[in-house]
């Protein structure tokens, strides 16, 4: 792990207005820095804003206060260093399992040869192989997780924001998936910033867990794991 700083939040605060006009702020002056090729876990109560600083990380969300940089350059909008993996798979029913890990490279024009040789690389260091034509309704939930990953992977994307990815599988599958993601973490070094509400997964994938406070959401405490 170097010194490089990948993605920071400084000062961030946000608010957003309910339907009666009441302001509520989710996120009040949090302020993180992560590095290359880290691995830090966010965790804190439902309504803490969790996933809204991943939101505002990825640029799907500007803040109402401060400011979040990646590489060192603001953030003012989706961008290319990051990509996104959330709880639930979003993969598209009509597009086959190879065809939705190369959605997000197709829509950004990256060559035919060159995605197909991407995703044959994911599918077969994610186990899927076999599947790369079949259809979603054909996979369990813990492969379909595979392939939002593989997904997400296949943009090589230096950062990789995950929300909760794994909270809807069962407890062995869940297991599997975290090894996995951590024998994909060796192997690429990617800087990640993982939401869950799980302690124990929280201190096996991440090399720092921060803890939120509840609503408003505010960094309570940081906690180093020296596994």
């Amino acid at each position: 792990m170097s010194d490089v700083i990948r993605l920071e939040y400084r000062g961030v605060t946000m608010r957003f207005t309910d339907t009666t006009g009441k302001s509520l702020t989710a996120v009040q002056n949090v302020s993180l820095a992560v590095r290359d090729g880290e691995v830090v876990s966010l965790i804190g109560p439902s309504g803490c804003g969790k996933s809204t600083l991943l939101n505002i990380g990825s640029g799907l969300t500007a803040p109402s206060e401060g400011q979040a940089f990646v590489d060192g350059e603001r953030v003012n909008g989706p961008n290319a260093h990051v990509a996104f993996m959330l709880q639930k798979d979003l993969l598209l029913p009509w597009r086959s399992i190879a065809e939705n890990i190369m959605f997000g490279v197709e829509i950004q024009g990256l060559p035919v040869a060159e995605r197909k040789r991407r995703a044959q690389a994911w599918l077969a260091t994610l186990g899927l192989s076999d599947f790369a034509n079949h259809y979603p309704h054909q996979l369990s939930g813990g492969m379909r997780q595979r392939v939002a990953l593989a997904r997400a992977l296949i943009m090589e994307r230096p950062i990789l924001l995950m929300d909760e990815p794994f909270a809807a599988l069962d407890a062995l599958t869940r297991d599997d998936m975290q090894r996995l993601l951590a024998d994909v973490w060796r192997e690429t070094k990617k800087t990640v910033v993982y939401v869950t509400h799980n302690v124990a997964e929280a201190v096996y994938l991440a090399d720092r867990v921060m803890i939120m406070s509840p609503h408003p959401g505010r960094l309570k405490s940081e906690v180093k794991i020296g596994l």
